[in-house]
């Protein structure tokens, strides 16, 4: 015999944990189904930390998700004090042509956001643990941070939990279909039925929407950590989150020595392998990590130590980079919410109330047009 509930969430990583948390706190009867663990190191949340900013520089409309976003990680950080949300102010550094700062400097302006340009004296008083090529420019956002994105989903869930919301680790979805009624969705387990589905399955989204046949890229990213020189000169308060643009699209980025880490984190932001849930090659090789040493060795000289540590993390992209939040279009009960492409986590806290308010009320104050599947046909 199937169980019933107002919402199924599919999917409880960044999105889902969240849609499932403020599902919860509307007093809905929700179930969340994950297929492995919660919080895991198999898909897009985990890696230890995630760049938050407002200066965010593709395009105004995420500005109104981010400044919601914003305001729910402070409100969950003082309900849990468990650390997930700090702000530090970012350094953003590139070539005198570099598209990252111009686009972050009029979006700053655009939305009055607080925002400074320094030369490279300056940048070598507050932080001379960089070398930079002769001409590089300097922005930096001080109201930008991070986010601890395993604290964040495992905290999710267990308030969601704690607010009656049943949550189910390791049970995988076999498929799901609309009936008179609403949806039923069958796992591994059992079958249940629900007013309203929220499928937010990550790098698993297309197998979850094979009909829909979407465009989503599936690529394979590094981020590795290595121990500094001088770890004193790297903690936290010494040393920043920063971004260095290379060239158009291409950039390293890390952060600072944090609580329980021995290394400084490195990754680097571009279009990665792509590959699939399945086929992904999760072993870390020498040639994964020549870059990000090289990259240290110019740049961050004294940060170029001894590998501590290395993993992979899977990239959900759509074809333009843009994130896909809609309901099905076929189906009026269903929503789905994919293709965050590598820059949604720090919008996940936003995202989450978004899903809830859509699967509850239909509609949502956030404008949503700008992210609907309508784009990708056109």
């Amino acid at each position: 015999m199937s169980k019933r509930y107002d919402v199924i969430v599919v999917g409880v990583g960044s999105m889902g944990s969240a849609a499932c948390y403020h599902l919860a706190r509307r007093g809905i009867k929700v179930l969340g189904l994950e297929q492995f663990s919660l919080a895991h190191e198999l898909g897009a949340h985990h890696g230890q930390s995630r760049v938050i900013r407002l200066s965010f520089y593709p395009f105004a409309e995420y500005i109104p998700l981010l400044r919601r976003a914003y305001s729910l990680w402070e409100e969950l950080e003082t309900e849990t004090d468990c650390g997930l949300f700090q702000v530090t102010g970012v350094v953003f550094m590139g070539p005198p042509e570099s598209d990252l700062i111009r686009r972050a400097i009029d979006v700053s302006r655009k939305e009055e956001l607080a925002y400074e340009i320094w030369d490279q004296a300056q940048l070598h008083q507050r932080f001379p643990q960089f070398h930079l090529p002769a001409g590089f420019q300097v922005f930096y956002d001080p109201q930008a941070g991070y986010l601890r994105p395993e604290l964040a989903v495992a905290a999710q869930a267990k308030l969601a939990a704690n607010l009656g919301a049943e949550i189910h680790s390791q049970e995988p979805v076999v498929e799901w279909h609309t009936d008179a009624e609403g949806v039923v969705v069958q796992t591994t387990r059992q079958k249940y039925e629900a007013d309203h589905l929220i499928l937010a399955g990550g790098a698993w989204s297309q197998q979850l929407l094979a009909e829909l046949n979407l465009p989503l890229t599936v690529t394979r990213q590094v981020l590795a950590w290595y121990r500094p020189d001088d770890p004193q000169s790297f903690a936290l308060g010494r040393f920043p989150i920063w971004f260095v643009e290379i060239q158009p699209g291409c950039g390293h980025y890390g952060f600072p020595l944090m609580e329980g880490n021995d290394g400084i984190k490195i990754a680097l932001d571009k279009p990665g392998q792509v590959t699939s849930p399945e086929a992904i090659d999760r072993q870390v090789s020498q040639d994964d990590v020549e870059d990000l040493h090289e990259f240290l060795s110019n740049y961050i000289p004294a940060a170029a130590g001894e590998l501590v540590s290395a993993t992979v993390c899977l990239y959900t992209n759509s074809p333009d980079n843009h994130f896909i939040i809609d309901s099905h279009p076929e189906h009026d009960c269903v929503t789905v919410a994919c293709g965050f492409s590598g820059h949604g986590f720090k919008f996940s806290s936003a995202v989450g109330e978004v899903l809830a308010e859509l699967a509850v009320e239909g509609t949502t104050k956030i404008p949503l047009d700008f992210f609907g599947l309508g784009r990708l046909n056109a």
